[in-house]
């Protein structure tokens, strides 16, 4: 039996879809229901937000690059022993590759068979937001929409709203939320900010789940959730695992954060090994002292120079910097006034002969980054 599943969409992008699947998922697991989320396609900082909430990794769907059976497979493997599996749709519901439908919202809606709700903007509308209803229902004769909850809209305004929408177009409307400035989740130039940059994050989401529990039906939404069918597919096995453990530098940092979680999961189940990369250099770079480039909490840190070992040019005084996961971390950085670099290592131990031993580990490895 597959989980319950709903997918948030809305006409356009910014009008509210992230806020309000942030404010189901936090009412949810306040409720104890243990939801999972996705994010339709390949965008990395929403499925940011919903990881914060439900303390675990959110997956993509994306049809682009998974294709159909894999798409269903994935969202049935990750969605197992949940109360809900909650979807984030994309920009415009049926914005796909192109001027096309294709790996759109609705697109994933469809193939997965899961009940969309339409987030629509109120600010600024009467009656014509039942026309927007009504012509994102009828768009496409499957559009899947079976439901709508209205953002930015005054509570004194919202039961007109909602007998408006309902009469003129039959599909219920499960509820809304009040413009809330104090909750508002920061955006940029093409996008959200990530979740590590909003202030007070935590006591943002506390307040929206208490307004969703306040303005939305969520055990009406609950209840629409059920009503979607079995999954079916026929997912590709994976290839057999590869002999021995290889291990896998994956840079992990707030520069390198997109990864789909799936596919690194493919690699652990082909008997990878993920070691986490640090590529972000430390705010503490500068000066001549190499010592100065990394200012350790503990341990002791020793530095091998392993002289000039390319001749591959560097722009400016740039310093490439990265870090593995048992603290090592190599600096490259340019040589002098010539087009050449220098490798340092970095590394951090109980012990000057542990740091030894660690330098020697990878030196060769440093040795050959001018090959």
């Amino acid at each position: 039996m597959s989980a319950p599943r709903l997918l948030l969409c809305a006409p356009a992008s910014g009008g509210g879809k992230t806020t309000l699947t942030c404010a189901l998922l936090q009412a949810l697991v306040n409720r104890g229901v243990n939801p999972v989320a996705f994010k339709c396609g390949p965008d990395y900082i929403d499925p940011m937000f919903h990881s914060e909430i439900i303390g675990a990794k959110s997956r993509n769907l994306d049809l682009f690059f998974l294709g159909a059976d894999t798409t269903r497979y994935l969202l049935e493997e990750n969605s197992r022993g949940s109360g809900l599996a909650l979807i984030e749709g994309v920009m415009g519901y049926y914005d796909g590759i192109g001027l096309s439908a294709e790996a759109s919202a609705w697109d994933l809606a469809r193939t997965t068979r899961t009940p969309a709700v339409l987030v629509l903007d109120g600010r600024g509308r009467a009656l014509t937001a039942a026309a927007v209803v009504r012509g994102m229902k009828d768009f496409r004769p499957d559009s899947g929409i079976a439901g709508v909850v209205l953002n930015r809209v005054s509570p004194m305004l919202y039961p007109r709203l909602r007998e408006a929408i309902e009469r003129e177009t039959g599909v219920k409307v499960y509820g809304f939320l009040p413009n809330r400035p104090d909750c508002a989740l920061e955006s940029r130039h093409l996008g959200l900010v990530t979740a590590a940059e909003v202030a007070n994050l935590k006591e943002k989401l506390s307040a929206l789940a208490a307004q969703a529990e306040e303005t939305v039906d969520l055990d009406a939404l609950l209840a629409l959730a059920r009503s979607a069918p079995a999954l079916e597919f026929e997912a590709e096995p994976l290839p057999p695992p590869v002999p021995g453990r290889p291990r896998i530098a994956v840079a992990r940092d707030r520069a390198f954060c997109f990864y789909y979680a799936d596919g690194l999961d493919g690699l652990e189940k082909m008997r990878g090994i993920m070691a986490s990369l640090r590529a972000e250099p430390p705010k503490e770079i500068g000066g001549s002292a190499v010592l100065g480039m990394r200012d350790y909490q503990s341990g002791t840190v020793s530095v091998a120079e392993l002289g000039v070992v390319g001749k591959t040019p560097i722009v400016g005084s740039n310093v490439l910097y990265f870090e593995l996961d048992d603290g090592t971390a190599f600096i490259v950085r340019p040589s002098g006034t010539e087009p050449k670099i220098k490798v340092y290592i970095l590394a951090q131990g109980e012990s000057r002969a542990d740091c030894d031993e660690r330098i020697a580990r990878y030196k060769s490895f440093a040795e050959s980054l001018n090959k």
